[in-house]
């Protein structure tokens, strides 16, 4: 096994694959949870979201959206187990691309009216997003890493489309420097966030820079499994990772699954906010130095 900076095992190459297979395959071993557990969580934010903008239906920036598994669940109503029934099946091995991208093709017609969202996939993965927006899971797609790069003309204008940005456990790859010029492609009109963020990334620099911004961040004061470890020395380098920048894996971490955390992001100022009444603290988010913790 490889892994990389933090202690975790790279498993760069199932996002690069030509459909989802080798990513449902390797994730399900793992016990990857962490889009069904979102879910409910974004489907508030998207509820509140409308009424506060008197019925209007927004466009959702799925950052690391990989295969278009957010769109799936959030758009067309679809679970986990039943993607990964989909792609780690008894037939799997008898698929083509193009028959697995058919049978993608009408689940999503015949759920289309489960809902009219629209959802831009945001990745560096180009096979990935090209199976996403061909299987109808996205809208649009935008192939970019904006981690190394300002987006071009024609992807800030995509991304100035964004009502919702939402991710599932690619922050702490993906940077303050990406949040910020997804916020800057949108001028004036600031999206709201919702992030799931492993408990071994620090969120304060993101925070921070959202609150230069204009941001105000709530975190929910709970926590959610991502996946389990892949293997005794994942864990114990994951484990020293914690350690290093003071979160204590003790009853988490240390029992054998990665955890994340959901940090809620909104423009100062924004009213009616009954999201914010789901999190145990309904204070701004302040990092955990400043909170006595850690």
């Amino acid at each position: 096994m490889r892994f990389d900076a933090t202690g975790k095992v790279s498993l760069d190459h199932i996002y690069t694959q030509p459909d989802p297979r080798a990513y449902f395959s390797t994730l399900s071993e793992l016990g990857y949870c962490i889009p069904q557990l979102a879910k409910p969580y974004f489907v508030k934010l998207i509820q509140e979201y409308r009424r506060s903008r008197f019925g209007h239906v927004p466009t959702i920036l799925d950052i690391g959206c990989s295969y278009g598994i957010n769109a799936a669940l959030l758009k067309y109503g679809a679970t986990m187990d039943e993607l990964y029934e989909r792609y780690c099946g008894f037939d799997v091995n008898e698929q083509t691309r193009d028959t697995l991208l058919t049978r993608d093709q009408e689940l999503v017609r015949s759920r289309s009216h489960l809902g009219s969202t629209q959802f831009v996939g945001l990745d560096s993965s180009h096979p990935a997003l090209s199976y996403a927006l061909a299987a109808g899971f996205i809208d649009d797609a935008v192939h970019a890493d904006l981690e190394e790069n300002d987006p071009t003309e024609q992807q800030r204008q995509q991304l100035a489309g964004a009502d919702l940005v939402i991710s599932t456990g690619c922050l702490g790859y993906v940077t303050d420097r990406t949040i910020s010029r997804i916020v800057n492609a949108n001028g004036e009109r600031k999206p709201w966030m919702a992030h799931f963020v492993l408990r071994m990334f620090p969120f304060e620099p993101v925070a921070a820079s959202l609150a230069e911004l204009g941001y105000e961040t709530v975190h929910l004061d709970r926590v959610f499994k991502q996946r389990r470890f892949a293997s005794p020395e994942e864990q114990s380098l994951v484990l020293d990772t914690l350690w290093t920048v003071g979160v204590d894996p003790r009853g988490l971490e240390a029992d054998g699954w990665l955890y994340a955390q959901l940090y809620i992001s909104r423009p100062r100022g924004t009213k009616n906010r009954p999201v914010v009444d789901f999190a145990t603290n309904k204070e701004p988010y302040m990092p955990p130095s400043q909170r006595g913790r850690g």
